[in-house]
């Protein structure tokens, strides 16, 4: 699977692995303006989402397979590697069957166990709307939100519209094959092996996904797991206090003083 990617800064290498129906794109502005000044950073579409190829396989060691295959064929050997909500898990997968490939994990917002049904109906919206029947964006974002209240998950679906050079527009993400692998994806890591490498779980105080009775499967897997909570942040921790979540990451990851310069801004 030859990933899409895009690539900043300089130094020792970030793997940066996005959330489900998300994008590598989302994570551009951290990547560019803080994590680059100390890393070359990575920032891959995980498979059926973004500029990646589509597939019918989906499922987390089918992802951590691709990192693998992105890491090989770039001649990277140990890096480090964050992941949110789904890639996170992907990340957590990677580690714990690839022990010798990982630097130190940062794991954002997400636990190693099984989830209840949060994005069944978001994806069956996706599927009822043939984007190329409409002509402008704001036709479907109407239609998106005759079956979905909340704003904010009608603007990270109209993300995930691209026009292409004809164009039409489409969804970029492979909607039916993330429907048919979405039971895999809310399902814990499948596993038993362990990484006992510095790990970093950082979760929002306002999201309910990194729970405290949560830690104790987290140090099952990864026994040198530590906790770190970002005040007044939900789920999409990085997006909603970038400065607060990237200096707790930076100081993680061995920058102990900064000097960048943070800003509160949304990737």
């Amino acid at each position: 699977m030859d990933l899409h990617y895009r690539q900043y800064g300089s130094g020792p290498p970030l793997v940066i692995l996005h959330g489900l129906l998300g994008a590598g794109g989302n994570w551009v502005t951290l990547a560019r303006r803080v994590f680059g000044a100390y890393f070359t950073v990575y920032v891959p579409d995980q498979r059926n989402h973004g500029r990646s190829p589509h597939a019918d396989a989906f499922d987390y060691m089918t992802l951590a397979d691709d990192v693998e295959d992105f890491l090989d064929a770039r001649g990277l050997g140990r890096v480090h590697l964050l992941g949110h909500s789904m890639g996170g898990k992907a990340a957590m997968e990677f580690a714990v069957t690839r022990p010798g490939r990982v630097e130190r994990l940062v794991v954002v917002d997400i636990a190693p166990r099984a989830y209840p049904d949060r994005h069944t109906h978001i994806l069956d919206a996706m599927r009822s709307i043939d984007p190329t029947a409409h002509e402008r964006r704001d036709s479907i974002e109407t239609a998106l939100s005759a079956r979905i209240a909340d704003p904010k998950v009608v603007q990270l679906m109209l993300k995930n519209l691209d026009r292409g050079e004809d164009g039409v527009l489409r969804w970029a993400v492979n909607v039916e094959a993330i429907r048919r692998g979405y039971s895999q994806i809310t399902d814990g890591l499948e596993t038993w092996n362990t990484w006992d490498g510095p790990a970093l779980f950082v979760r929002g105080e306002r999201s309910d996904y990194l729970r405290d009775e949560d830690m104790e499967l987290v140090r099952s897997y990864f026994p040198s797991a530590t906790l770190a909570t970002v005040p007044d942040a939900g789920h999409w921790v990085h997006a909603d206090h970038p400065a607060a979540f990237s200096r707790t990451v930076l100081e993680f990851l061995g920058i102990e003083h900064p000097g960048h310069r943070f800003e509160e801004h949304r990737p």
